[in-house]
């Protein structure tokens, strides 16, 4: 017996690309800030925001908001990390480089798995919305 995976029931349309970069940039900046602070680096929590917002962008974003929910995260993460790591450490070049591709790092394994779900979900409606091969290479027989 095969069910059907559905989507979270939400009133309207969805977010607009706008809403879907807010908010992911604003749940990435406070718990990477807050893991940051508490731990003096990032981590699993860090990982899990990513992921968990790359998903929450992609379902409840608009249709056409695929391309940005899959983008913003590793950009609102690297910029967040990079800022950190200012503020921490300093304008001292070599240990600011140091400590944010330590920081990159520490997240890739998740980075990359949200980033190919992202990228994944977005070439999948791509497809989807392009009419099919097949049935324009037929012509129409009433």
């Amino acid at each position: 017996m095969a069910t059907a995976i559905k989507k979270p029931a939400i009133s309207g349309p969805g977010l607009k690309k706008q809403g879907v970069v807010v908010l992911q940039s604003f749940f990435i900046f406070i718990f990477v800030w807050l893991e940051m602070w508490i731990r003096s680096g990032a981590g699993i929590l860090s990982g899990l925001i990513i992921c968990l917002v790359t998903y929450g962008g992609i379902a409840y974003g608009r249709t056409g908001t695929r391309y940005v929910a899959a983008v913003t995260p590793p950009l609102a993460y690297a910029a967040t990390t990079l800022i950190y790591t200012i503020f921490s450490d300093g304008l001292r070049p070599s240990r600011v480089g140091i400590d944010f591709i330590a920081s990159l790092a520490s997240v890739a394994p998740f980075l990359l798995i949200s980033a190919l779900y992202g990228w994944f979900m977005f070439f999948n409606e791509k497809a989807k919305s392009r009419p099919s091969q097949r049935l324009q290479a037929t012509p129409e027989v009433h």
